[in-house]
């Protein structure tokens, strides 16, 4: 896996490039401004992008922009952002601009290693990951069609929120993955989201959530 940093905080910079090369990941550029990272993009085509929201001249949605614009050049581009707070609309425009293969993550959740490789790689596989504290914070601003769902069908949606898949929402749920099936099949019926091939039911789903 290759990977680029966009983050201008050289300690959580560095920090970052000493843990993911320890697992034997490539880090082909660790930038600290929005303009270098589309630059180290362009050049080295990695396979994933760790980007702060927050980054020079403003420090407001700088990064989120320069992700999404990347994205645009380069949808295979895999894209894992960092924020030191949970700030919906950016999680919504990053997921909302391709739903695919991103990722959404506290910053504090750097430092609990394992849970931040695992997004990481989910994100890389093409998967979505979206950081529980971000789903828990958002999850009491939710009303709409969302009411409709019943308390079991709201954990089983925050689960597909983080991205996890039926086998392991059912693990942490202690249910069957029979019964985990049939809580999607009805969260979909109640979201009105009919099959199609074009669209994933799944991340759309996950969008009416985060969405306001």
């Amino acid at each position: 896996m290759r990977i680029v940093i966009a983050e201008d905080d050289a300690l959580l910079r560095e920090g970052l490039v000493m843990l993911l090369g320890g697992e034997g990941l490539e880090v082909v550029a660790a930038v600290s401004n929005p303009q270098e990272f589309l630059v180290a993009v362009a050049e080295h085509r990695p396979d994933v992008a760790v980007v702060d929201v927050r980054m020079p001249p403003t420090h407001t949605d700088e990064g989120i922009k320069a992700a999404v614009e990347a994205r645009r050049s380069h949808p295979e581009l895999a894209v894992l952002v960092l924020s030191a707070y949970v700030e919906q609309a950016f999680a919504t425009e990053l997921l909302a601009d391709g739903a695919r293969s991103v990722g959404y993550l506290l910053k504090e959740r750097v430092g609990q290693f394992k849970e931040f490789l695992d997004a990481l790689e989910r994100v890389a596989a093409g998967g979505v990951a979206i950081d529980p504290e971000v789903i828990a914070q958002l999850f009491t601003r939710r009303s709409g069609p969302l009411d409709r769902l019943t308390p079991r069908e709201r954990e089983v949606l925050a689960l597909m929120a983080e991205g996890l898949g039926n086998i392991v929402i059912a693990e942490r749920l202690l249910i069957t993955e029979g019964a985990v099936h049939k809580h999607v099949s009805s969260i979909f019926g109640k979201l009105h989201l009919a099959p199609t091939d074009r669209v994933s039911r799944r991340v759309t789903a996950v969008l009416r959530y985060l969405e306001g």
